[in-house]
């Protein structure tokens, strides 16, 4: 996960669903709604110019973004998707969705990772995970990393400093030569 921050995971999501939003906007002034959504995924002239993934997302949360069930995503609403995105962050099944639709801007090896370990970043257990959340446990995985690294490259064979209790009398080590010198004199 190294190099993968939270900070840049979630903003990227967030920019790319508020983008999403902008064009749609643009395009279908009368209100962004799930009709005009499923029209500019299919029309020839902005299907290929929409970010797919984050439409689908749009689409596919429509009701739950869509708070005052008047059938229109106000930007209001969609402010307080962003806002609540980014203050709560993003469930499993947010990312997975966001993932399948490939709008997570991320590499699939990096998705796949936080995926995996999701648990783990779920810091306060709440279902969802943060910016913060993601940065922490980068810290805490590198810590250990480091940590390990150099566990492994402890002596674990004293036999070089103390000699070798199994072996005759005239077996050698750094400390033999001084105290067989001092003992001679």
């Amino acid at each position: 996960m190294a190099g993968s921050g939270g900070n840049s995971l979630l903003a990227g999501i967030y920019s790319g669903l508020s983008n999403t939003y902008s064009y749609l906007a643009a395009q279908y002034p009368d209100k962004v709604t799930l009709e005009n959504i499923n029209k500019a995924r299919t029309d020839s002239k902005t299907a290929n110019i929409i970010n797919q993934g984050f439409a689908s997302y749009l689409q596919t949360n429509f009701q739950n973004i869509d708070k005052d069930k008047d059938g229109i995503i106000s930007t209001e609403e969609m402010n307080n998707l962003t806002n609540t995105l980014t203050t709560q962050g993003l469930t499993k099944d947010e990312l997975t969705q966001l993932y399948a639709t490939g709008s997570s801007g991320l590499s699939a090896s990096t998705i796949e990772n936080i995926l995996q370990h999701f648990d783990d970043m779920d810091s306060n257990h709440d279902g969802r995970i943060t910016s913060a959340e993601i940065s922490a446990y980068n810290v805490e995985s590198s810590r250990i990393k480091k940590e390990d690294e150099f566990n492994a490259r402890k002596a674990s064979n004293m036999s070089v400093f103390y000699g070798n209790e199994d072996s005759s009398v005239d077996s050698y080590s750094i400390l033999s030569y001084r105290y067989s010198n001092t003992t001679q004199k």
